[in-house]
């Protein structure tokens, strides 16, 4: 739906206040839509376009519900493509609309400039039209159930991928093979140098280890398939599954899908702080009228609000922003303020550098969550923040403070958000005991995989490779061994 004057009006103001603070953003296409609409779009993932399935309609069920109840509401969507895509709710009183569309405006700079989203398709949107147009037409040839029950069994596998790979460069370009370093058929990686320095540069102890190390890696893994072990599970299932071709290419659109979103799961904490920060800046300092300070006060802080025990990416993510514009600008930083142990001279510690805000813009194009909360939390940060490990009491039926150490606080955040929070699961083997069938590993890091998904993965995983498979983990500190046939689960314990 077209917008109205006034919101044409309000969009190209607050574009012309968001250059003006050096964001640099693709063109946004914005429409506005009602709340029937929005809900729609939304349980699409952003993509009107996309394959039917029977979860997108159980997400518009869920957030028409919701908004009727009053229990949450859109205020907008905006999606990763070039041109960007933003969709308003045509309720929105106009302050409202002028903070959504800042904020916008800051969610487009991101995408554009941050690492992460670099190597993203920025055609996106015809792309899931593509994709809904081909799935559509397997639906049509070999009928709704066959087709949703296959797409069901490679959604739960959405997360089994190498959320690195679109960053590896796998193979070295022909001309450059000889560059500077060569990796020799004993396996010694040998650095360029003059004869006379030959023995310093490359120490004959250094390549002897790197022989017997090369040799014991050939002969650990000499009778698997695949030779390393692989993340990317969906790639492997893709190329070696005993798939017919369009369920392979329905593998190949999902996983595509999948890398397509992941930048966002990376980022979420940084994307939606940096978006905060900037309307909050927007709003407060060029856009605000006086008659519309209290509701844009209202909202924001609503926004922003945080539970014990809750993790508020927005709230975060703006805080820890503004923590290091202010740091940047006071010259917080370096060795001499860390070696500092007068915390009252580290209160009062400023030496007027101003570079906040060209550290923040460096901050924002290279970071991902685990990078940024890893680099720049630091105790202050947390103490101020109100930052702690939280549990729920069942005496009081309450959650208290359990922990008030800056390392296990920061420890529990960065477990959080490696891999999403989700299992690290790699394929060991293809052909275990010699029978193709397919051997996983679960990198146990504390967390127990939960029996009842575990189950239920290995049935849909089971549907596509059509062999026995196995995976290794840990389950109440005890190595054990889970075996699934495509009818009985087994466990059997593993040596230490």
């Amino acid at each position: 739906m077209n917008l109205t004057p006034e919101l044409n009006y309000l969009k190209e103001e607050i574009a012309e206040y968001a250059r003006e603070y050096g964001l640099d953003f693709f063109n946004v296409v914005f429409e506005a839509m009602t709340f029937e609409q929005m809900n729609e779009v939304a349980a699409f993932g952003g993509f009107p376009t996309r394959y039917p399935h029977w979860r997108f309609g159980m997400e518009y069920d869920y957030m028409s519900k919701g908004y009727a109840y009053g229990l949450h509401k859109i205020y907008e969507l905006v999606i990763n493509n070039d041109p960007c895509y933003a969709y308003l709710l045509r309720s929105n009183s106009p302050v409202d609309q002028k903070l959504v569309i800042a904020h916008v405006y800051a969610h487009s700079d991101f995408f554009k400039n941050n690492y992460w989203f670099s190597k993203t398709n920025r055609k996106m949107m015809d792309e899931m039209a593509n994709h809904g147009t081909r799935i559509r037409k397997y639906i049509e040839r070999y009928g709704h159930e066959t087709v949703e029950d296959f797409v069901d069994c490679c959604l739960s596998l959405e997360n089994l991928i190498d959320l690195h790979a679109p960053f590896i460069r796998r193979k070295e370009e022909p001309d450059r093979r000889q560059a500077e370093e060569e990796n020799n058929e004993a396996g010694e990686l040998k650095l360029k140098s003059k004869p006379y320095m030959e023995s310093f540069i490359n120490p004959p102890e250094a390549l002897r280890r790197q022989r017997e190390e090369k040799k014991t890696r050939d002969t650990h893994r000499k009778d698997y398939f695949p030779a390393e072990p692989e993340k990317d599970v969906l790639l492997f299932l893709q190329k070696y599954a005993p798939l017919e071709p369009w369920q392979r290419n329905i593998l190949s659109m999902l996983r595509e899908e999948a890398y397509y979103f992941a930048p966002q799961a990376q980022t979420k904490i940084m994307n939606e702080g940096w978006a905060a920060y900037w309307h909050a800046r927007i709003m407060t300092e060029k856009s605000l009228t006086d008659a519309e300070v209290i509701d844009f006060a209202d909202h924001h802080s609503g926004t922003l609000s945080t539970r014990p025990g809750q993790l508020n990416p927005y709230k975060l993510g703006i805080e820890l922003f503004r923590d290091i514009e202010d740091r940047w600008n006071k010259g917080k930083f370096g060795e001499e303020y860390e070696n500092c142990t007068d915390r009252e001279i580290k209160q009062k510690w400023n030496k007027n550098l101003g570079l906040g805000r060209e550290k923040i813009f460096e901050v924002r194009r290279i970071y991902n969550d685990v990078t940024f909360i890893d680099t720049f939390i630091t105790p202050e940060f947390c103490e101020e923040q109100k930052m702690f490990v939280y549990a729920f009491d069942k005496s009081s039926g309450n959650y208290v403070i359990v922990d008030r150490d800056f390392g296990v606080v920061k420890e529990k955040l960065l477990f959080l958000l490696t891999n999403f929070g989700q299992p690290y699961i790699t394929i060991i083997d293809a052909n275990y005991k010699n029978r193709g069938e397919l051997y996983l590993k679960h990198r146990h890091e504390g967390v127990d995989l939960k029996h009842g998904d575990t189950v239920e993965t290995l049935k849909k995983l089971g549907k596509i490779w059509k062999r026995p498979l196995h995976i290794e983990t840990v389950f109440e500190e005890k190595p054990k061994l889970l075996s699934f046939d495509g009818k009985d689960l087994v466990e059997a314990n593993l040596k230490s």
